[in-house]
């Protein structure tokens, strides 16, 4: 059972927002995998990125440190795990909620196949995709990648509403 410091860190840590998409918090992602904090009271912070090369993992670390020492916390540590590797089934269903109300369509269930590794396809799976607008299903991608790489473009076809979509991963 952690500690009384512990579940004040994990608090401050978890309510950090997510530098691109600041409507949700690590938390609300499930990226936060650990926190801890020594006898002497260095705190260690573990994360696993959205995907391995995810270009906001440093503003993540420095905002986590900031947040910390903020709270009065002197030593932080912030580590990486990548494995298992973090996946959009990992959204806790408040962050799902959060991402609807800012117009994100959210993810669906992260692809499976048994135990192994999923197999690269070059054709992009058809996804039906909802508008957080007007929920139609008639909607159509126009780019597999839009203001982050986790997120593809869409339109509606009925509201004619642009908006992203957090890909399935």
């Amino acid at each position: 059972m952690p500690t009384t410091a512990t579940r004040i860190a994990l608090d401050v840590v978890g309510a950090v927002l997510d530098p691109e998409m600041p409507q949700v918090t690590l938390a609300d992602l499930g990226i936060v995998r650990d926190v801890s904090e020594t006898a002497n009271g260095t705190v260690t912070v573990t994360i696993t990125p959205t995907y391995s090369s995810c270009p906001a993992m440093g503003t993540i670390r420095a905002d986590i440190e900031s947040a910390l020492r903020a709270a009065g916390y002197g030593e932080v540590t912030i580590e990486t795990a990548l494995s298992p590797a973090w996946t959009t089934d990992w959204i806790t269903d408040a962050g799902r909620a959060k991402l609807r109300a800012a117009g994100y369509s959210t993810p669906g269930p992260a692809p499976r196949r048994g135990d192994g590794p999923i197999p690269l396809t070059l054709r992009p799976r058809p996804r039906r995709i909802a508008c957080p607008a007007c929920g139609s299903t008639s909607t159509r991608l126009g780019s597999e990648f839009s203001a982050t790489p986790c997120k593809a473009l869409y339109r509606c076809l009925d509201c004619r509403e642009p908006f992203d979509h957090v890909k399935e991963i």
